[in-house]
């Protein structure tokens, strides 16, 4: 295993090498500059606010609803809500019972590895500095340098024990009823412990950017009003109340809304927040009369909640003066709530209490309400006032009031490619309309004469690792992890169906539409990829195709292309014989081993780092870039990820590096402040070892808490510090 990863690191080398030998002539004034993200418009989401017949009529009200359901701990089976994992600058910095076996969707076993210093990692853990990075070598910005300790498991959140949904009070209780039993991987010797996600927990502050969110990208852009997967599901729909009275379940379709995709993931997942088989309709019936936050203190001055809040100065109560369906009714288009059950809506499961009751509108179409309310909550997200932000700019768009590191660290950032990557007013390839808009009116932030960047299609073509792959714009392969720790945007959703767009592209070219199910994916035009799928010659060439294999012209317009020379594709027959190929170096997808790039943003404080959080600080994760990643995967990008020798050699350069990153960094966002303040949340931070049981059941493991106090606009005294200030 060590010899292989051995010489693997000789072959990045090598590469890295060959990239700086041709990019040696340039400097700071090579590829995409950083611009601030103030002023920047967020995606609009059509139909939702305007229009004859919006969704939500109260735009307020709907940012009301959705903070207090994000913060809210009934939200989940046993005492888990959405920002349990989301409270430290939008992530988490738990260090107790943070421990997963694998990636997601890995096959590998599922079983704790051993810390640096020998002992078993698992849900008793609390994190060391010495357990950091989960890749060490003997030298750890050397290329060459041998590997002295990997670590395949993965640093995240714990969210609920699990078991199988029976019931749900609809007041007072926190806890749903369940079938609990120990878990057959998180247990502490014969009890129960909470489960851990097998992938980091990304920040929320600015997702509102991303086209697609969560790290594989399975939280759709389009918005069905019942589950993650867009136009996938089949079965998705919302209830509408039509003018006799009567209801019908219609399709919903609504653009820029991945934020309302990703929100009703968690909520029924049984390692995030939820036992086994519930449903939307079953949390709409525990949450409808209850009162929000009735569990947590709300501070009298919360930017949103404040004017409904029990507190008043010097007194903290917990709760709002007001019922959630109270809130739901505000908010929302009167023609989707109904509080009449009625049979063509379903029936709670038998083994609940009201099992012979039928849902309401308003219970059916609850997972519609939960995630447009979120995601008009955690659009006010915001983080657009860092020092960089607030910089002025010369006539090139370039900072000129960063310190004289900072300013030093962002030339090398650009001159290191770190901007090709991590591009846009949100450092991240993964915004696709915003920067596909800014592009055209602002084009020195993605590129100038000499290097551009192509972000006007939802897929791109480059060479990789494998050879001339196609990737999905705003994910890519660094090499942190072997590709069978966790496939990533290689995955498929449960209808089997690839999460990854360049999958879908490369089935057009082939002639297979029936394969595209992400409607975006037929719009995509070869002439604004960034390099050539073919070339209008004769001659052949070993990884383009030519007019000697069979090409044609692009059947979209060519007005305004991002390369000109790019408007060929292979015919329909030419690319199903190069798909017939067993070792084809064309045509390839680079999805497998490929994940969300992250922003960039307050990254000093969202550790831990990449998605397998096996990173603890940000000089960590400058050392695995300077020495060119971990591992050689397929969809590696060599002229991204290689070995940086000017900054392996300077100290000072690194900390000029780290002194721009840090520039990113908002104090509304370190001392939350609004709109990033918010209620009391009480979170469990791993188990004792106590006598004590557990009130849900006394097969689960006792919980430790971590109290996390309410506050107001205002802020805090103290800042909030970055993850491993809190490791031993």
């Amino acid at each position: 295993m060590l010899k292989t990863i051995k010489k693997y690191g000789i072959q990045l080398f090598m590469a890295g090498c060959l990239m700086l030998l041709t990019c040696s002539a340039l400097h700071a004034d090579f590829g995409p500059m950083p611009m601030s993200l103030k002023g920047v418009p967020v995606p609009e989401v059509p139909g939702l606010l305007d229009g004859n017949n919006p969704i939500i009529i109260d735009k307020a009200s709907a940012i009301a609803l959705g903070k207090a359901l994000f913060w809210d701990i009934n939200v989940g089976s046993d005492g888990i809500a959405c920002a349990s994992c989301h409270y430290h600058a939008g992530a988490d910095r738990r260090t107790k019972n943070a421990i997963s076996p694998t990636g997601r969707n890995s096959k590998l076993p599922k079983e704790f590895s051993r810390a640096r210093d020998g002992s078993l990692l698992g849900p008793h853990t609390e994190l060391k500095k010495s357990d950091f990075p989960f890749f060490q070598t003997d030298d750890p910005m050397s290329p060459l340098g041998t590997p002295v300790y990997i670590n395949d498991d993965v640093v995240s959140s714990s969210g609920t024990f699990g078991g199988v949904y029976r019931d749900a009070e609809t007041f007072n209780e926190m806890n749903d009823i369940c079938d609990r039993d120990v878990d057959p991987v998180f247990h502490i010797g014969s009890t129960g412990a909470r489960k851990v996600e097998p992938r980091n927990t990304p920040t929320v502050i600015n997702a509102v950017f991303n086209f697609r969110n969560f790290w594989d990208g399975r939280a759709n852009n389009i918005f069905n009003g019942s589950s993650p997967w867009g136009d996938r599901d089949p079965d998705a729909g919302v209830w509408i109340k039509n003018p006799n009275g009567s209801f019908t379940k219609k399709r919903l379709r609504l653009l820029n809304s991945s934020l309302a995709s990703v929100s009703v993931a968690p909520p029924l997942d049984d390692f995030e927040m939820s036992c086994h088989g519930r449903t939307f309709p079953e949390l709409g019936r525990k949450l409808f009369y209850r009162k929000p936050l009735e569990h947590q203190q709300v501070h009298w001055n919360d930017s949103v909640l404040g004017g409904l809040a029990q507190s008043r100065p010097n007194n903290m109560q917990k709760g709002l003066k007001t019922r959630y369906y109270l809130m739901i009714k505000k908010a929302f288009h009167p023609k989707y709530w109904n509080d009449t059950p009625d049979e063509q809506f379903g029936f709670p499961p038998a083994s609940s209490a009201s099992h012979t009751i039928p849902y309401s509108q308003t219970e059916a179409n609850f997972a519609m309400f939960f995630g447009l309310s979120l995601q008009m909550y955690m659009a006010t997200l915001i983080s657009d006032d860092s020092p960089f932000d607030r910089s002025e700019i010369d006539e090139h768009g370039e900072p000129i009031g960063l310190s004289e590191s900072a300013q030093r660290g962002l030339d090398f950032f650009r001159d290191a490619h770190c901007a090709l990557c991590h591009i846009g007013p949100n450092f991240t390839a993964s915004a696709v309309i915003t920067n596909s808009i800014l592009q055209k009116i602002n084009p020195h932030a993605f590129g100038n004469a000499l290097f551009r960047i192509s972000t006007m299609n939802v897929v791109t073509h480059l060479p990789l690792t494998a050879g001339m792959m196609f990737q999905d714009t705003g994910f890519a392969g660094t090499g942190v992890t072997p590709v069978e720790n966790d496939p990533g945007l290689g995955a498929t959703d449960p209808f089997g169906n690839p999460l990854s767009f360049a999958d879908q592209y490369i089935q057009i070219l082939a002639g297979n539409f029936s394969a595209v199910v992400d409607p975006f994916v037929v719009n995509v035009r070869p002439c604004d990829l960034d390099t050539a799928v073919a070339l209008d010659r004769d001659k052949p060439h070993p990884l383009l195709f030519t007019r000697s294999d069979g090409i044609q012209k692009q059947f979209q317009d060519t007005e305004g292309c991002f390369n000109t020379s790019g408007t060929f594709i292979p015919t329909v027959a030419t690319a199903q014989a190069e798909l017939a190929k067993p070792d084809r170096r064309r045509l390839l997808s680079a999805a497998k081993g490929s994940y969300k790039i992250p922003s960039l943003r307050n990254i000093e404080l969202t550790g831990p780092y990449m998605h397998n959080g096996g990173m603890a600080t940000l000089e960590e994760v400058l050392e695995f870039y300077i020495r060119g990643g971990n591992f050689i995967t397929p969809p590696k990008e060599f002229g991204k990820v290689f070995s940086q020798p000017e900054l392996q050699l300077s100290a000072e350069r690194r900390a000029d590096l780290l002194n721009f990153l840090k520039s990113l960094t908002d104090e509304r966002v370190l001392y939350s402040r609004a709109p990033f303040d918010h209620p009391e949340l009480r979170i469990p931070h791993c188990h004792g070892y106590s006598t004590i049981s557990n009130p849900i059941s006394n097969s689960l493991a006792a919980d430790q808490w971590l109290i996390i106090p309410a506050v107001g606009a205002e802020g805090n005294a103290r800042p909030i510090m970055p993850f491993e200030r809190y490791l031993r």
